[in-house]
């Protein structure tokens, strides 16, 4: 042994003493404001009443996971199913939580010692003559956290990948219900096209008898020009149909990843609208709360900015440093494997922004309002999802009064244009009394359809405003 390194030794006790002390003052609790979920009021019970197919009652989370299944439409099934694996919002929101991950994994990794290793070899010379230096070896340092700055940004990393998480989940919820709508639309106006088809149909024999008994001297001028009138504007509801029938062709094909044009061949083919009769307990606030994931979204987001609070407010503290390192060093390089060229160093490091000109506070103040916005927006969050979903309920329960009284009305319709058609043979009321009758018919029988159409859509709204939905959403997120 080299007896010229033994007093180096007797220090290396004295060395590790600081590092020690530092150790354990990283252990003390984090600065800044500590996270707790925000208590906010709610109703015990919705507002709008249990009727209409509504129900008081716990929901059916299994029902509410997969709600498109209680309309039985494998059309849509498979429409939601496309949607959920290729739409590009959702791949948007799957690519923002591999981001997310990747920096939760970089704000941990500043948890841990820095290592790098080093090689150099330097020559020098005088007018004397030359000299060279071989050297290699690692150095480490690491900063003590011991005031919880490192460990706010790895809570704060934490909250924004499990924020972005739930807003996967939120995209997946709006955008299968979204799916579901179009498709709706596309199925109602499929059938407001039939009816007024049927009706223009019926409304071009109407005019070609009244317009030949015209022409052979036996009919009514007035009567024929009515009835080119009535079947004219019948004709002209066409083209706002088609147009919004291309308009939820073209939305189904970009909802489900592909060009504006690639359903037209699936979906043009006239399909039934569904018909779905259920009774929907609705649960109660407090439940649809903790299950949107809008909220949990909001909620997590507040998380996130509440630790940044305290990585700003760590800065106005020192920053402790242990650093070290282990080497060789040699004037030759056959010397640089010998024990007696072995060089280490160790020991703490301490920095402090004395003077920034308030920078520190500044920033410490800015991230307190970013904080209060973030507060500001999950409070919001509640709010919007209580009026959405009391908007559902009650635009639900009255779309069903509506239906039945149209129903209704469609018949009373229906019956009123038979007698008016019998009584104009028998010439006991004028064509205009036909023409009235046979008008408010299609009128009535159009706006049964889309009531019908509406109803499911609300019923759609009212799963989407439960927060059901994000099934697809699970395996991805994890």
């Amino acid at each position: 042994m080299n007896r010229a390194h033994q007093p180096k030794c007797r220090f290396k006790g004295y060395c590790l003493w600081p590092a020690l002390f530092l150790l354990a003052l990283a252990g003390c609790a984090a600065v800044g404001p500590d996270y707790s979920v925000p208590d906010m009021t709610v109703p015990a019970a919705w507002n709008t009443a249990a009727v209409g197919g509504l129900a008081t009652g716990e929901n059916d989370s299994a029902v509410l996971a997969r709600w498109w299944e209680t309309i039985d439409d494998p059309i849509l099934t498979a429409l939601i199913r496309k949607a959920a694996s290729q739409n590009l919002d959702v791949k948007q929101a799957l690519a923002g939580i591999r981001k997310a991950r990747a920096q939760r994994m970089g704000s941990r990794a500043d948890r841990f010692p820095a290592v790098d290793a080093t090689g150099s070899i330097r020559k020098s010379g005088t007018d004397t003559g030359e000299s060279e230096l071989y050297s290699t070896g690692f150095d480490a340092s690491w900063e003590i956290d011991i005031f919880g700055g490192v460990r706010r940004s790895v809570e704060a990393s934490q909250a924004d990948l499990e924020a972005s998480r739930e807003k996967l989940n939120d995209v997946m919820v709006s955008l299968l219900a979204e799916v579901a709508v179009s498709y709706i639309d596309l199925r109602t106006d499929q059938a407001r096209l039939a009816v007024v088809e049927a009706r223009v149909a019926a409304q071009q024999q109407t005019f070609e008898l009244v317009d030949a008994a015209y022409r052979a001297g036996s009919g009514d001028a007035l009567a024929a020009e009515q009835a080119r009138t009535s079947l004219q504007s019948a004709r002209a509801e066409i083209p706002d149909l088609k147009t919004s029938l291309e308009a939820s062709l073209n939305s189904l094909a970009v909802l489900t990843g592909q060009a504006p044009g690639s359903l037209h061949s699936q979906l043009s083919t006239i399909a039934p609208l569904p018909d779905v009769a259920v009774e929907l307990a609705v649960g109660v606030p407090a439940d649809t709360l903790r299950r949107r994931p809008d909220i949990r979204k909001a909620e997590r987001t507040l998380a996130a900015e509440t630790a940044r609070v305290g990585v700003a407010t760590a800065d106005l503290y020192p920053k402790f440093t242990l650093s070290g390192s282990i080497g060789l060093e040699a004037l030759r390089l056959d010397e640089l494997v010998q024990s007696a060229s072995r060089t280490w160093r160790i020991g703490p490091s301490v920095s402090w922004a004395v003077f920034d000109a308030g920078a520190v506070r500044s920033r410490i103040e800015i991230q307190s309002a970013v904080q209060e916005q973030a507060l500001l927006s999950y409070e919001a969050a509640v709010l919007g999802a209580l009026e959405e979903v009391e908007n559902a309920l009650v635009a639900y329960a009255r779309e069903q009064e509506k239906y039945r009284l149209l129903q209704a009305a469609a018949q009373s319709a229906r019956s009123a244009a038979q007698l008016a058609g019998q009584q104009y043979e028998a010439g006991m009321v004028g064509f205009s009394t036909v023409l009235d009758a046979q008008r408010a018919l299609l009128s009535f029988e159009s706006q049964q359809v889309q009531s019908r159409g509406k109803r499911l859509s609300d019923l759609v709204r009212i799963y989407k405003a439960l927060g059901g939905g994000w099934a697809f959403a699970g395996s991805s997120a994890s």
